[in-house]
């Protein structure tokens, strides 16, 4: 494994975090890869429904492809822990980006079977590399400090949240010259430039072939499953329920802005207010990095989700689309910072044999809280006034938020140790990814 940076951070910066050693080429190569995922999620929606003629077909492709992908990160993440990303990648990235090759030439015209496309979409899924939790492991190598490292997982979720606005932007370039299906043929092209020049880095190549258990893995019955230990680790099982509500949360909160908006014929509207949604995620997500914080991540998280629920009932007193998009901003500001604190719980909370993933069930929990929250809301928008189902979308965050208060005073505060150090299932830790914040509005957001 590579030595962390011992860069000196009295005044720590993201100019800092960059200037570490091999971190600016490990962190470039991630998100050219990333940003695949930034434009995957449009363009197979685009093309399905161009190569069918069918939402509801493109929509079915979209589900399995998100169901695949999310609830096999934590599979995923696990090999990466056992044998190593320079091992695992490659493969990963060749599979998949063949795979969306299919699913290009498949779309490429008129007529594709329907289940053909949703039997490619759903391997595809199964295969994508979880390159942002890989990123937030090597973040947790690299640095040494632990208000550096808030400021790197700070600085990576706002890249991404940034990645996630110019994809589809992207998308629309392409589909401008070509048809819908080019998007996924450069969404193949991305992802394997991107992991092979992550796998190059010398950060990853130190590596080596993973790294072996020690005794701060948590502890369970030989036949028990990995990830179910480490669901049983207090910090990570905090950190996992409460961005699964942040994810139920954002879910339904993208849907009722749409209806929203579209109850006062201003449906034009929707992109505005989701652009400050996005826009103030990711000032939130700077400002949190910037500040030196005395409470502990696991003190400062159900404040965050709180806050992020606050913000959402409000959004639902709206007068006006105007009031809305300002509203939206306000709850931004909480997105990427919950989503950061989140990410570093998980990375304190376990080994360095199992960080990637507890990550990836960080990941997980706020994509499939996304894609709940969203069929949710889908399922009250119209029997219910808008001001309810603002509230209902909130209520997760706010629950989850005073459990995990609750539990945390309960247990008492508990010394922190530096990253990987403190015991599994101690109290929290002092200090400071993909994807470490951002919206999660699609189901592969955070691999």
């Amino acid at each position: 494994m590579p030595s962390r940076s011992s860069v000196p951070s009295r005044t720590p910066s993201y100019a800092t975090v960059l200037r570490t050693r091999h971190a600016a080429r490990t962190f470039g190569a991630a998100l050219l890869g990333r940003l695949s995922y930034g434009m995957v999620s449009l363009s197979l929606m685009l093309a399905v429904n161009a190569a069918t003629g069918s939402y509801a077909v493109a929509g079915a492709v979209m589900a399995l492809y998100g169901a695949t992908s999310v609830f096999l990160s934590p599979a995923r993440a696990a090999l990466i822990d056992r044998h190593g990303p320079r091992r695992v990648l490659p493969p990963l990235a060749g599979g998949y980006a063949v795979l969306l090759g299919a699913l290009a030439y498949a779309t490429w015209r008129p007529g594709a079977p329907a289940f053909l496309l949703g039997a490619l979409a759903a391997a595809a899924g199964a295969g994508t590399p979880p390159l942002g939790p890989v990123m937030r492991t090597l973040w947790s190598d690299l640095v040494a400090d632990r208000e550096l490292l808030r400021r790197a997982y700070s600085l990576d979720g706002v890249a991404e949240e940034l990645l996630f606005v110019s994809g589809p932007l992207l998308v629309g370039v392409v589909v401008k010259f070509a048809p819908p299906a080019a998007g996924i043929a450069v969404s193949a092209a991305l992802i394997l430039v991107g992991t092979l020049a992550l796998v190059s880095s010398p950060a990853v190549r130190a590596r080596g072939a993973g790294v072996a258990p020690s005794d701060d893995e948590p502890a369970g019955p030989d036949d028990r499953p990995v990830g179910r230990r480490l669901l049983g680790v207090v910090g990570l099982r905090h950190a996992v329920l409460v961005t699964a509500a942040v994810g139920l949360c954002l879910g339904g909160l993208d849907l009722l802005v749409v209806a929203f908006a579209e109850q006062r014929h201003q449906g034009s509207a929707v992109s505005w207010v989701l652009a400050a949604l996005s826009a103030g995620s990711a000032i939130g997500g700077l400002a949190y990095g910037a500040v030196s914080w005395r409470a502990s991540n696991r003190a400062r998280l159900p404040l965050l989700a709180a806050g992020l629920g606050a913000a959402v009932v409000g959004a639902g007193l709206s007068p006006s689309v105007y009031v809305l998009a300002a509203l939206a901003a306000v709850a931004g500001l909480f997105v990427a910072p919950a989503l950061t604190t989140a990410y570093l719980i998980a990375d304190e909370s376990v080994g360095a044999g199992s960080r990637t993933q507890a990550g990836a069930w960080v990941n997980t929990a706020v994509n499939a809280g996304s894609s709940v929250g969203a069929a949710a809301a889908g399922l009250l928008v119209d029997r219910l006034p808008p001001a309810v189902c603002f509230v209902v979308a909130a209520v997760p965050a706010l629950l989850c938020a005073a459990a995990v208060a609750r539990g945390a005073v309960a247990r008492g505060p508990v010394e922190s140790g530096p990253v990987g150090s403190n015991p599994v299932g101690s109290g929290p830790v002092e200090g400071g990814a993909a994807d470490g914040g951002g919206t999660a509005r699609d189901a592969v957001s955070r691999s």
